[in-house]
């Protein structure tokens, strides 16, 4: 190994990777042929429309399409997205200087981070959060600030507490609702006082929109966008991932204020050229032709929901009941993780119940004795996982399912 080869001080800013140790022993396990039931990440696995795929294979099979595309999204793109706005939400947009179409939520948000955080800048975020709602933070060179999580006034009022015995104040508000890993959401009214505590403390607000279509029993997440002010402090991230099980397609898109879009337009003019023209093509085809696609996929993940949390009440859990995004929070007793924090558990679960589910200390120090579970298998998969799970930590051998091999 050369000596003098020195990764930058942004790297060494980042943990270790929570994750890597549960994805080492998954692979062992497979490897020795073993069934895992994944529900560690919030991956889809039900596909994209037949329409969709129909119109991807069409435009790919035009030359035209294979050239570098525009870093911003092509215009009829970020259209069908203000549309959608509209439409869902009630909120206008201009296509040309309030929305940019990003190579995922994910991308749009860690580039975000880079055109607005300076070194020394402070982001306030609560916690548990989003892996890359802290760390898209700390790679811009910014500092983050945590917060616990909530969903009130009184959330809000720590927040501006925060804020003004802060010197100097927080450039950024990081918020996620419906949330990423907790599900938890929020009423009309709320982003109200989340728009009069960013123009009373000059403070920017990013606003993770990615499962505001992924709602059950009637409930319907509230845009950022939706109220009055919005646009003139902050912007908002959503995705096709979800909806439309197109998570592969690394598609998504921000709105909102014009100052900040334009400074990530600038970020991406550098960094990228676009996503894939026939992908975008697509995605148009989507957001025009396959609303009744995001009805049956919620129907989906409200079933897969329903067996989980009875599930996991059975075998004495503690979990509430989700009406929105597409994972499940479930706190662990102390009696059945033995006292061990939530990462070693998972470990445990893994090896011993050959189930993966993610530990919520993997979120935050508030996330220890809470596991996150993706709804991403059917019911007889789920049902299968949360059996296995009530056998271990009943001191019972779990049976060591064996894939079929190959023919």
């Amino acid at each position: 190994m050369s000596d003098f080869i020195e990764p930058s001080s942004r790297i060494k800013r980042l943990p270790p990777y929570l994750f890597g140790r549960l994805n080492a022993l998954k692979l062992e396990k497979r490897r020795q042929d073993i069934d895992i039931i994944d529900l560690g990440m919030g991956n889809p696995m039900d596909g994209a429309p037949d329409l969709v795929i129909d119109k991807l294979c069409e435009a790919a099979h035009d030359p035209r399409n294979h050239r570098y595309s525009a870093s911003k999204g092509i215009y009829n793109l970020r259209r069908e997205m203000a549309l959608k706005y509209e439409r869902n939400w009630g909120v206008s947009l201009d296509p040309e200087t309030e929305v940019l179409a990003t190579i995922g939520s994910k991308e749009g948000f860690s580039h975000m981070c880079l055109a607005m955080m300076s070194p020394g800048d402070t982001a306030v975020v609560p916690d548990p959060a989003f892996p890359i709602h802290i760390y898209g933070v700390v790679l811009a060179g910014g500092n983050v600030i945590t917060v616990p999580l909530g969903n009130d006034q009184q959330f809000l009022k720590t927040i501006a507490m925060v804020c003004e015995h802060l010197f100097p104040r927080p450039k950024l508000l990081i918020l996620n609702y419906p949330h990423n890993p907790t599900a938890m959401t929020v009423d009309e009214g709320f982003f109200e006082t989340v728009v009069d505590l960013a123009k009373r403390f000059n403070i920017a607000v990013i606003h993770d929109f990615a499962y505001g279509e992924t709602c059950f029993d009637g409930y319907k997440a509230p845009s950022f966008l939706s109220v009055k002010g919005a646009k003139d402090v902050g912007v908002e991230f959503t995705t096709l991932s979800k909806p439309y099980g197109m998570a592969g397609f690394r598609i998504g898109f921000v709105a909102g204020n014009r100052k900040m879009l334009d400074a990530l337009a600038t970020i991406k003019g550098y960094y990228d050229y676009g996503i894939f023209q026939p992908i975008q093509i697509a995605s148009i085809i989507a957001m025009r032709h396959c609303q009744e696609q995001i009805i049956i996929q919620n129907e989906k993940y409200r079933i897969r929901r329903d067996v989980v949390c009875q599930g996991l009440r059975r075998i004495g859990w503690e979990v509430e009941v989700p009406r929105a995004s597409m994972f499940v929070w479930t706190k662990v007793p102390q009696e059945h993780s033995r006292g061990k924090g939530s990462i070693d558990f998972a470990m445990e679960l893994l090896d011993n119940a050959y189930v993966a589910i993610a530990p919520g200390r993997a979120f935050g120090e508030n996330g220890e004795h809470y596991m996150r579970i993706a709804l991403v298998e059917n019911e007889h998969r789920l049902r299968q996982a949360i059996r296995n799970i009530g056998r271990y930590i009943q001191g019972k051998s779990v049976p060591g399912k064996r894939k079929k091999a190959a023919r």
